[in-house]
């Protein structure tokens, strides 16, 4: 039987702005990215999700990300080596403070937006972040972009890591997101989406834009909560998955 976690980037909505429906998706993800107060969320908003979590028996991840609220951590910024060691390591402690305040603890962590697209390109950055997230924390479950950069690093480095793709995301012909600037990067069809999320962990690949497959390991889909359709995506996803006999589990 197929099985795979179903994860989604929770907790960025910021003092009184709110961002997705982070209870709705509760129910149908079984790991939860959780904002670290750099691009997204706050103390509050961070106790209350790690408290959603906890209710809902979702695993909890870190999501760490460039010091950004203004651009919602997409923006590339130009860090030296230890600059991006000490913001992944200062957001992984938040979270895991947070979380044991909550009654939990950090099992996983995904790097955000512009930190995450940047290392799935550099092996060098890749290692940066996870070598410093595993200074803190050695049992930790990396994410990584599935087939890129990242993947090789996590490989080399002998940690627990899951590969990750994308349920609403198009795919460059090397693996990595197309910039979802662009026409048709972001995708909204709830059963062109389950379609293909089907296609792929039935081949174990990728497939590219192009229609190239990119085989991979795939241990988890993420179902981002800030698109249109967001909640109908995950909850048709999850649906289709299960009556097609794949096993939803936690990391």
């Amino acid at each position: 039987m197929l099985k795979v976690d179903l994860n989604s980037d929770i907790g960025e909505g910021f003092g009184p702005w709110k961002m997705g429906d982070d209870a709705a998706l509760m129910e149908v993800i079984s790991s939860a990215n959780i904002a670290c107060g750099f691009h997204a969320g706050d103390p509050d908003v961070m106790a209350a999700t790690m408290a959603l979590a906890q209710r809902h028996g979702v695993g909890i991840g870190a999501h760490p990300g460039f010091a950004d609220l203004q651009g919602f951590g997409r923006r590339r910024l130009a860090l030296s080596a230890a600059e991006v060691a000490n913001l992944v390591t200062y957001q992984l402690g938040a979270a895991q403070a947070m979380a044991r305040a909550a009654g939990g603890r950090v099992r996983h962590l995904k790097l955000h937006g512009a930190l995450s697209n940047m290392a799935s390109e550099d092996a060098t950055l890749a290692r940066v972040c996870y070598e410093a997230a595993l200074k803190v924390q050695p049992d930790l479950v990396i994410m990584v972009l599935a087939a890129t950069a990242m993947e090789q690093v996590v490989r080399d480095l002998g940690c627990a890591w899951a590969g990750e793709i994308f349920a609403d995301r198009a795919y460059a012909d090397d693996a990595t997101l197309v910039d979802r600037r662009e026409p048709g990067a972001v995708l909204h069809d709830p059963a062109v989406i389950s379609g293909r999320i089907l296609t792929m962990l039935r081949e174990g690949a990728i497939i590219a834009d192009s229609g190239k497959r990119i085989p991979c390991r795939i241990d988890t889909i993420c179902l981002h909560g800030d698109t249109a359709g967001a909640l109908s995506i995950a909850r048709g996803l999850r649906r289709d998955l299960e009556a097609a006999g794949v096993m939803i589990a936690a990391l």
